[in-house]
């Protein structure tokens, strides 16, 4: 008698536990559900890109400074842009080879078609 009601209860038991575990599925599978969970997977992906943004602009302003100080570059404050400038000699020259270059050079924008 007690073996029969012990296995009807634990029959019964796992009914439940069944019935539920698939309801739970089912409602992961509605629409509303499904729309849900792909909003939260594109949050996630876009917070994760930006993240990797900032990563890769925090790198480069770090390796624009590390290559500046090595080629002896500075931020010239008289510029209303801030724009990297050569130091003056090294800029003189620069402007007078860039004055030469061009003048050698004749561009014929026909050659490219």
């Amino acid at each position: 008698m007690f073996r029969r009601a012990f296995w009807f209860t634990a029959g019964a038991a796992a009914g439940v536990w069944a019935t539920t575990k698939v309801n739970r599925q089912l409602k992961k599978l509605t629409p509303e559900s499904l729309a849900a969970q792909a909003a939260d997977k594109a949050l996630e992906a876009g917070h994760r890109l930006k993240d990797f943004a900032l990563d890769v602009k925090a790198g480069m302003s770090q390796r624009e400074d590390e290559l500046n100080d090595a080629l002896g570059l500075h931020q010239d404050p008289d510029r209303p842009d801030n724009v990297t400038a050569l130091p003056g000699p090294r800029r003189l020259q620069a402007i007078q080879n860039d004055k030469t270059t061009h003048s050698k050079l004749s561009y014929n924008r026909n050659e490219d078609h």
